[in-house]
């Protein structure tokens, strides 16, 4: 609970602005603020470098003292436009790989940053971390629930670093607003909501098509059982495919649902309740475009998560974002690094802004100018100086959230969990979209 100097100290400070340029040194190294780590260089590989993958790549290239020296995709014209890039950035050429067995035989790089197809991050986590490095994971860290769990066993195998890119954890305000949500600033935090809008066009009826000849195929499925190839599936619209991909709720629901989760201080759900659909167009989409998701916690907490594909119009201001209600006040965050607290009366008490524009439709980087703060943070652990913000069992809490609304969407009836580790009860078909099958000869083996 807050007591009134505290309120009177909120009423004081209204705003806080340009609180990133404080933490983010490729943003403000001519401050001085910044030199670098005099411990040692850290070597990155980026692996599925099109889209995301493309942006951390140069992202990282540009952070002190650290090096990317090695590029592994499957599509030779992105390997060779993301080794130009980088050299571009840092006057040294990375090498390429396009298998990335390969790549992990070498044993002169410290860390693997993964923005490969959802399929591809648990097995191309743990396959890194039997090879000795530390791993820096897109969300969602899995593609299914069991392969998340595996990964967390990984991790503590291995005895290395796993970050998995929930970068608002690393967001200054962000951890500010979780700090005042913790303390009692707006009573017992007993439910939030969070949403995220975008206007994606349709992906209309593919075909059965000839693989580009730049485009390695067999190993773009890698793990998964052998699909043929689509013509509206490479590089993007395997979001939209159960077999390769997660749906909105993962792609970027993700990102809500662990600010809602650390924010409540829940861990796993008792139930879950999702509905929704394929609504706006009639294609080869097979994830929902509108979806709602109901959460249960043991804590006697709640929240829920909508996401609407194909509408932009936005929520409380914002494409993005969370409102966390409380017995004494409520907290609006949308999105990026700022925040908004108000009494029981709606009146503003606090708002903690930052000058730093977020893009919610930006299907790359909605918060590009905050995200290296979380990549910098990756390096400093690898170099021994700091903890990671985003460990992997707190990254599999939280990709377990939206993939049971996606299981509870598609068995159509609600889900009653074990709160000790989100285990569906008393569903074997639910239960039996907690896993996979995997392509003979890319079993995971921990």
């Amino acid at each position: 609970m807050s007591t009134p100097n505290k309120r009177r100290e909120f009423i004081r400070n209204i705003s806080i602005a340009g609180t990133t340029m404080l933490f983010y040194p490729a943003l403000s190294s001519a401050s001085g603020f910044f030199k670098g780590s005099p411990n040692r260089k850290v070597v990155i590989a980026v692996m599925g470098t099109n889209s995301r993958g493309l942006y951390l790549a140069k992202a990282f290239a540009k952070l002190p003292d650290v090096e990317v020296g090695y590029i592994c995709d499957v599509d030779s014209s992105v390997l060779q436009k993301t080794i130009a890039e980088i050299e571009k950035i840092s006057g040294k050429k990375p090498q390429g790989f396009t298998d990335l067995r390969k790549l992990l035989e070498r044993k002169d790089f410290d860390g693997l940053v993964i923005a490969a197809p959802d399929h591809w991050h648990t097995p191309a986590a743990i396959m890194a971390l039997q090879a000795g490095k530390h791993v820096y994971v897109e969300k969602p860290c899995s593609h299914n629930p069991r392969e998340g769990e595996l990964l967390v066993q990984a991790s503590l195998k291995y005895n290395q670093l796993v970050q998995m890119g929930s970068q608002r954890r690393t967001f200054a305000n962000v951890k500010d607003m979780i700090a005042r949500l913790h303390r009692g600033d707006i009573g017992r935090v007993y439910f939030a909501r969070g949403w995220y809008v975008n206007d994606r066009k349709t992906i209309g009826k593919g075909t059965k098509a000839e693989v580009p000849s730049k485009l390695d195929f067999d190993l773009w499925q890698g793990p998964a059982p052998r699909r043929d190839y689509r013509s509206n599936l490479v590089h993007y619209n395997w979001h939209w495919f159960w077999h390769w991909g997660t749906g909105e709720a993962l792609n970027n629901g993700t990102h809500e649902l662990d600010v809602i989760r650390w924010g409540l201080q829940a861990d796993y759900p008792t139930k879950v309740v999702s509905g929704g659909g394929r609504f706006h167009f009639s294609d080869d989409w097979e994830t929902p475009d509108t979806q709602t998701i109901t959460y249960n916690f043991p804590n006697n907490t709640g929240c829920t998560w909508e996401g609407r594909s194909c509408n932009s119009f936005n929520s409380e201001g914002s494409g993005r974002g969370v409102v966390f209600y409380g017995d004494k006040g409520t907290i609006h965050y949308p999105g990026g690094n700022s925040f908004t607290v108000y009494d029981p009366a709606n009146k503003v008490i606090a708002a903690v802004k930052d000058n730093i524009v977020v893009d919610a439709g930006n299907t790359v980087s909605p918060t590009a100018d905050l995200d290296g703060l979380h990549l910098l943070n990756f390096c400093e652990s690898i170099r021994g100086n700091e903890k990671i913000n985003a460990p992997i069992l707190e990254g599999h809490k939280s990709t377990l959230l939206p993939q049971l609304g996606n299981i509870a969407y598609r068995v159509g009836r609600t889900l009653q969990c074990d709160p000790s580790n989100g285990h569906i009860l008393h569903d074997k078909e639910a239960m039996s979209l907690w896993s996979r099958q995997y392509e003979k000869g890319w079993e995971i083996k921990v």
